[in-house]
Parts: C-alpha cells; sequence; structure tokens
C-alpha cells in the first residue's frame, strides 16, 4: 500500500510562520502583520505572501529564505512559493504604533527611570588608545554571553565601529524609525551608514547633538540588556551631550600604560565631577606585549598608567573607581578590526581575549532574567 502523506493545514503554516522572526526587529513577522496571505494547493504546494517593510528591503533575501525554510519543515508541503510586497503607508504606520505605542514626542528609552538598560559611555583622553576596538569587543563579548547588546558609534569625525564589527548592511527607515543593522547578534548604528564612501562629515556642535540625539531616539533598539557608546576623545560637544541626553550614562575610561596619556585620560574622567556621572572603571589597553614563545612582557608603552587615572579619580570623585583589566598588545586584535571579525570570537583563548571577557562580566554579569520587567499581569478577585 502507497504511503500517502496528509495535506497541510493553514493553521500548522501559520505555526510555522510564527517562528520566523524579522531579522531587523527581532520579533515574529505574524505579531508584526507581515504574512499578507497562505494559500495551500494541491500536493502540498504552498504560497505564501509576505508584507516587508520598505521597498528595497536590505533583508528581503534572508527573510524570503527563512519563511521557506521554516513552512518546507511542515508535514506534507512539497514545495514553498514566497511572493513578497510592500507594506502600505498605512500599514507601516500601524507597525509603528505597534512597536512604540502612542507616544507623542520621541523619547529616548534609556533615560527613563524605570529603564532596565546599563548604558556605558566609552570614552578616552586622545585618540589612538584603541577605545573603538575596546568596545567592540566588549559589546561581542556581552553578546557572546548571552546578554543584548547594542553600539552606537558615537565618533561622528572618526567613526569606525561599522568595519570594525563587519556591519556591512544599511539601516531601514519604517516611518520615522530607524532600524539598526545587526553584526554578531550586537545592533550597531554610524554616522558612517548614511554617507557615501568615505567621506568625512563637517558638522558643528548643534548638528552632533542632533545626530546623537536621533541615533538614541529615533532608533528602535527594542530591549536592549547593554548599550555601549563609541564617544569620540576628549571632552567636546559630543561627550557633553551624551551625559545630557543619558544621564544614568556610566564613563568607561580606556588609557594605555603611557603616563603622558593616563594624564589626558584623566582630564576624560573628570568630567564625571561636572555631569554627575558614575565612572565604572578603567580599561588600560596595549599594558605590555608577549613575544612568541616568551611569558615574559615586554613593556612598550611604560608601566603604570591606568592605575594612575583610577587612583586620580578616586581621589577627586570621592568614590573607588578599579582598574577592570589590563589589555595586552596583540596584532591579531588589529587584524580582527579591519576584517570585522572581533578577537573575543575569532580567537577567544587568546589572553587579550581573556581579559577583555573578564572586563565585560565585571561590567554586566550575567544576563538578566525577568527580575524588575512588568509583565502586565493584575489581580483577579
Amino acid at each position: 500500500m502507497e504511503y500517502m502523506s496528509s495535506t497541510p493545514t493553514t493553521e500548522q503554516v501559520n505555526a510555522a510562520l510564527a517562528t520566523v522572526q524579522d531579522p531587523e526587529i527581532h520579533r515574529p513577522i505574524t505579531d508584526l502583520d507581515m504574512v499578507k496571505s497562505v494559500d495551500i494547493a494541491e500536493g502540498g504546494i504552498v504560497n505564501v505572501g509576505i508584507y516587508l517593510t520598505v521597498s528595497g528591503c536590505p533583508m528581503k533575501g534572508r527573510i524570503e529564505q527563512d519563511v521557506s525554510s521554516a513552512v518546507s519543515k511542515v508535514d506534507g508541503v512539497t514545495d514553498v512559493r514566497v511572493e513578497l510586497d510592500v507594506m502600505s503607508d498605512e500599514q507601516r504606520k500601524a507597525l509603528q504604533q505597534k512597536l512604540r505605542g502612542d507616544q507623542g514626542e520621541k523619547e529616548i528609552p534609556f533615560a527613563k527611570p524605570n529603564s532596565l538598560t546599563r548604558v556605558f559611555a566609552v570614552a578616552s583622553g586622545k585618540g589612538g588608545v584603541g577605545k573603538s576596538s575596546v568596545t567592540v569587543n566588549l559589546a561581542a563579548s556581552m553578546a557572546e554571553q548571552g546578554h543584548k547588546v547594542g553600539v552606537v558609534d558615537a565618533d561622528i569625525y572618526g567613526h569606525s565601529v561599522p568595519r570594525m564589527l563587519g556591519a556591512s548592511d544599511t539601516p531601514t527607515k519604517v516611518e520615522d524609525m530607524i532600524m539598526p543593522p545587526t553584526a554578531h547578534d550586537i545592533k550597531v548604528i554610524s554616522v558612517g551608514m548614511f554617507t557615501k564612501g568615505n567621506q568625512p562629515v563637517v558638522w558643528r556642535g548643534p548638528m552632533l547633538h542632533r545626530a546623537l540625539q536621533q541615533f538614541l531616539a529615533d532608533v528602535f533598539w527594542g530591549d536592549l540588556d547593554v548599550l555601549l557608546m563609541d564617544l569620540p576623545p576628549g571632552t567636546g560637544d559630543i561627550a557633553i551631550s551624551a551625559a545630557q541626553l543619558v544621564p544614568n550614562a556610566e564613563l568607561l575610561l580606556v588609557t594605555t600604560p603611557q603616563q603622558a596619556a593616563a594624564e589626558v585620560a584623566e582630564r576624560a574622567g573628570a568630567i564625571a565631577l561636572q555631569t554627575h556621572q558614575r565612572v565604572a572603571g578603567v580599561v588600560e589597553n596595549m599594558s605590555y606585549y608577549l613575544a612568541p614563545g616568551s611569558d615574559e612582557p615586554t613593556y612598550l608603552f611604560g608601566q603604570g598608567g591606568g592605575q594612575t587615572v583610577a587612583d586620580a579619580l578616586t581621589r577627586s570623585l570621592g568614590a573607588q573607581v578599579p582598574v577592570l583589566g589590563q589589555v595586552p598588545l596583540d596584532v591579531r586584535m588589529r587584524e580582527g578590526g579591519d576584517e570585522g571579525k572581533p578577537l573575543v570570537l575569532s580567537d577567544p583563548d587568546a589572553e587579550a581575549s581573556t581579559t577583555l571577557r573578564g572586563v565585560s562580566e565585571s561590567l554586566v554579569g550575567k544576563p538578566r532574567g525577568l527580575s524588575g520587567v512588568q509583565l502586565g499581569l493584575t489581580p483577579t478577585g
């Protein structure tokens, strides 16, 4: 007797579609009203209509592939045909309302008193100390540990985070919301995603402030555990704007062991006296070099810079500022930045990776569960 496979039902297909997440919003496409139609023809051929949020959506290939893969696993399905359409203006507005609610003026979610997102402003006194390298490796380490992580490349003039994270996709605009690209499970936004080629950004203070405000308020970040802001060196407009827009952000200072760099980093950290921010700690980058086959460190840039900064800030702020880690000089960190593969992921056993992983754990600990999350439940009488 020949076995006849069962005909799939619409309910089974919809259940399969509920497992497909929009790669930018990270919610099921069924919840986002992206499923236009489901038609089951004779012989187990399933035709699925999918609404894209915008025309030319950069994720349409992945959405089509994920839908086809999910539906093809349903018992009785012999073929899946996906037809893509585009949401109307009304549908996009409804989607925005679903994601953001009925809020009037745009708000920065991380600045709200009930926000559970830890925000770290990664700062340095001068350029060239590896601040961006530390930022992307900490972000990658936190994401690998199970945290939901976002990175704002706030170094408007010297933006480099997209390359270092390998974030090559462009943001998608849905009404007045910006969907950030994702790389290594990290949501990231940068002005470099909105400029052509290597075109320089020539802006003054008010435009810099507005750009950072848009990155924080217009971008749909979702529910993040951690947000890292890669600040430009020094105590200029962006550092001040970051403190104004997200007053609960904690400063994380990056320096090298060199005393000249430490003195400048100390000045960058002292801004906390005026902004009333907490300094989470100091990361000493390029602390030493281990030659291949040698266990004896070579201190190419001197010693003690990180501890000097921590001690000085502890005295001036009246609160303990720790040295969170001393990251050795490793050429693979530079190579990883050029290739878009953070060292903590490409070589997790490297000494620099181990140190950076320890820094990330000391900053955020374990991923949060439901503690502190409002579930919207009401008691019944």
